[in-house]
C-alpha cells in the first residue's frame, strides 16, 4: 500500500471523521446568505466546495449524512460502493467506477439528508474520488449517528448499519 501513502503524501490529504483522507480543493468565494437557505442551516454558505476523498479496503466511509446534494466522482482505484437509506427508510446502493460496461457510475449524485456510507469493492486497493457540495460544506452539516441511533431509526438495516458504522 506503499501507492496510497504516496497518493495521501503528493494531495496532502488528512483523515476524515467518517474514515478515509480528504482535502478540499475548492471553495468558491461567492456567499448565499442564511436567509435564503432551507431552515436547517445555520449561517451563510459558500456556492461550492469541493474535496479529495481516499478510502482504502481496510476501512470504510461511516453512515453520515448531510443537508445538502453532494455528488461523487470517480478518479483512480477500484469501485467504491455507496450504501444509502433515505428519509422515508429505502436502502440502495451504486458503484462508483469507471467500468461503465458493467454499470458502475463515473459521477453520482447522493441526494440531501439521505444516510450513506462507502466501502472500497477491491480487496487491498483504494478509490480516490471527488466529492462536490453545493450550497458548500460546512461542518455543521454533517451528522455522523451512533449505531444505536441509525439502528432505532432503521432497524430493518441494522445488518449494514453495524458493519458500517463505528
Amino acid at each position: 500500500m506503499n501507492k496510497v501513502q504516496d497518493i495521501i503524501n503528493q494531495l496532502q490529504l488528512k483523515p476524515h471523521p467518517e474514515g478515509g483522507y480528504f482535502k478540499e480543493t475548492y471553495r468558491s468565494t461567492g456567499i448565499i446568505p442564511q436567509k435564503c437557505l432551507d431552515s436547517e442551516f445555520i449561517g451563510d454558505r459558500t456556492y461550492c466546495t469541493g474535496i479529495y476523498f481516499l478510502l482504502t479496503s481496510d476501512t470504510f466511509s461511516a453512515f453520515h449524512r448531510i443537508n445538502q446534494d453532494e455528488m461523487w466522482h470517480f478518479y483512480k482505484g477500484s469501485p467504491l460502493t455507496l450504501h444509502m437509506i433515505s428519509p422515508e427508510g429505502d436502502y440502495s446502493k451504486i458503484s462508483i467506477g469507471n467500468d461503465i460496461e458493467n454499470r458502475e457510475m463515473l459521477q453520482f449524485v447522493v441526494p440531501a439528508k439521505y444516510w450513506f456510507a462507502g466501502e472500497v469493492s477491491g480487496e487491498d486497493s483504494y478509490a480516490l474520488v471527488g466529492c462536490t457540495v453545493a450550497p458548500g460544506f460546512d461542518f455543521r452539516d454533517f451528522e455522523m449517528p451512533s449505531r444505536e441511533n441509525l439502528i432505532s431509526l432503521f432497524p430493518q438495516h441494522s445488518k449494514i448499519i453495524t458493519r458500517l458504522t463505528r
